[in-house]
């Protein structure tokens, strides 16, 4: 691995286990630059800066609008990053995950090597694994960070920058898969990192990839790499956590697993980097800083301490989100380039054009969560596969369709996982106990549908809201009537929680995903139009 070349800044031995491995809102206006600051120790004590990132989904080519102004690409998160950098040189770039998986094409066609190869040239110092990290399996997870061949890619040098996991192990052994902690020492002061991963992992993960993996409880796993860091005389530590966090601009309602953990570990934590649900979070919970800046490179935090060289302890912190506005900043030369050349190498691909759409199509849903394009990917699964149904997790549509020709890049990027399909056999009953699912104490998934209409009420109890179960030409859905139903491979397995797609018979396995969406497109011969979205009420 290469050296990130950046200079006070050494990294020390971990003492763990043996390596084996949408936007919804943004913080105002551009920030201004923080004043230039020698940021040696202060009469205050030593100043240390974390760049913070989280869940860029290997979207370094993908622009987005915010408010009217664009945000987001490589080279403008690296200009923001650079510049931030350069206001202190005790600064850390650090990340909670989902870094890769889920990417752009420029980034998924050749194995998310480019999205890590920009991080190497940025100069990150270190990170953690998110649930999108392991979408390929461990193996090619091992191959990503520590480097080695693929066919599609040749050689590959791997993370110049090592990753932490104290909750992910070898089921087999009980060995740490990465090591749970490293410490970084800063002009002098030893930052204890500790990483964790969602205990939802598996609802969101394909089995296939964690065969043999083991999450385990995020606050006793926290709390013994605190010990040891304890024991080492760490007495700032930071966790990287790759679970949800949010809160209001001002702090309040502070919510998610990230928030809960912070009340429940070790009161020694004094920041906390959460990820996973694409949020804004700067808030303190219990004394400890709880921060996130959204999704796909569209912002960052910069988190601001004080460091007390007598007790090495962090006496001060604060955070600030910093959205990635193209208009408040030049972007970076020496990424864009890397950028300009990745696309280039994809091109021939990824400009092909396999049709055209009179409108934009969005995955954005109503007030019942059908969205157009989630009702037109049901409809080319549900004709790929000749059944009754189609059911489309929502969370598998990564982005929107835009007006005018449709190129097969574009489908790549709405679809990037690789799913294939699969048809099975339900009863009626067992398809409303499957729709029932969509509703937890915690959280509401609703699946993208064809083939079917249904009204949900959201006053019922769970486990009692769905009714007037209908196919598309109105006729009851019968209880013990079967009926052939298509899925993709992630949900067939119990992928985000639906495990009573386990229960089908007779399955069938079709074509990938995205070859389907791409096949039904092409059977259009032309213009697509947005699919009405008529086919779920709530009451």
């Amino acid at each position: 691995m290469k050296n990130n070349g950046k200079q006070k800044i050494n990294v020390i031995a971990s003492t763990a286990a043996a390596l084996g491995l949408l936007v919804t809102s943004v913080a105002p206006g551009v920030a201004e630059a923080k004043p230039g600051r020698d940021a040696e120790v202060s009469n205050r004590g030593i100043e240390v800066q974390l760049l913070g990132v989280n869940d860029w989904h290997g979207q370094i080519d993908v622009t987005r609008k915010v408010a009217g102004r664009y945000v987001g690409g490589a080279e403008y998160l690296a200009a923001y990053l650079k510049q931030r950098e350069a206001e202190n040189k005790n600064t850390l770039l650090i990340h909670s995950g989902d870094m890769t998986g889920g990417s752009s094409p420029a980034s998924a066609l050749l194995q998310d090597e480019p999205t890590i190869e920009i991080m190497n040239a940025l100069g990150f110092d270190i990170g953690t694994l998110g649930n999108h990290e392991f979408d390929r399996g461990v193996d090619e997870l091992n191959r990503l960070l520590f480097g080695g061949y693929h066919e599609t890619t040749g050689e590959f040098e791997g993370a110049g920058f090592p990753y932490i996991a104290a909750n992910v192990v070898y089921k087999n052994s009980g060995e740490n898969l990465l090591p749970a902690y490293q410490i970084q020492k800063v002009n002098g002061m030893d930052i204890g990192f500790i990483g964790v991963v969602t205990e939802d992992i598996r609802e969101v993960v394909i089995a296939s990839a964690l065969e043999n993996i083991e999450v385990t409880d995020s606050t006793e796993a926290i709390d013994k790499a605190v010990a040891e860091l304890k024991a080492q005389g760490v007495e700032s530590i930071v966790v990287l956590a790759h679970a949800p966090a949010s809160s209001n601009t001002d702090g309040t309602n502070a919510t998610g697993e990230a928030v809960e953990l912070a009340n429940s570990i070790d009161d020694e934590v004094d920041i906390i980097l959460g990820a996973h649900n694409h949020a804004y979070s700067d808030a303190i919970v219990d004394n400890k800083l709880v921060v996130q800046a959204y999704s796909y490179g569209t912002a960052f935090t910069d988190i601001d301490l004080v460091i007390d060289p007598k007790t090495k302890d962090i006496v001060q912190k604060s955070a600030e989100v910093v959205t990635t506005f193209h208009d408040g900043i030049e972007p970076d030369a020496e990424v864009k380039a890397m950028v300009d050349q990745y696309k280039e190498n994809v091109a021939p691909l990824i400009n092909r054009i396999v049709g055209g759409s009179q409108g934009t199509i969005t995955r954005t849903g109503d007030d019942s969560g059908e969205s157009p394009l989630g009702n037109l990917i049901a409809d080319s699964q549900r004709v790929a596969m000749a059944t009754d149904f189609a059911l489309m997790n929502p969370g598998g549509i990564r982005a929107s369709l835009d007006a005018g020709p449709i190129t097969w890049g574009e489908l790549y990027t709405i679809q990037p996982f690789g799913n294939y399909l699969v048809s099975m056999t339900y009863t009626g009953e067992q398809i409303k106990a499957v729709l029932e699912q969509q509703f937890t104490e915690s959280k509401t998934t609703i699946l993208q549908v064809s083939g079917l209409t249904y009204t949900y009420d959201k006053n019922a109890a769970i486990g009692n809201k769905v009714t007037d179960l209908r196919d598309s030409a109105g006729n009851e859905i019968l209880a013990d009537q079967t009926y052939t139903v298509s899925v993709n491979n992630f949900l067939s397995t119990g992928g985000d929680g639906f495990t009573k797609l386990l229960d089908g018979a007779d399955p069938v396995v079709g074509p990938v995903d995205l070859d389907a969406l791409e096949a039904y497109i092409i059977e259009q011969g032309g213009a697509i139009e947005a699919p009405a979205t008529d086919r779920i009420s709530v009451k």
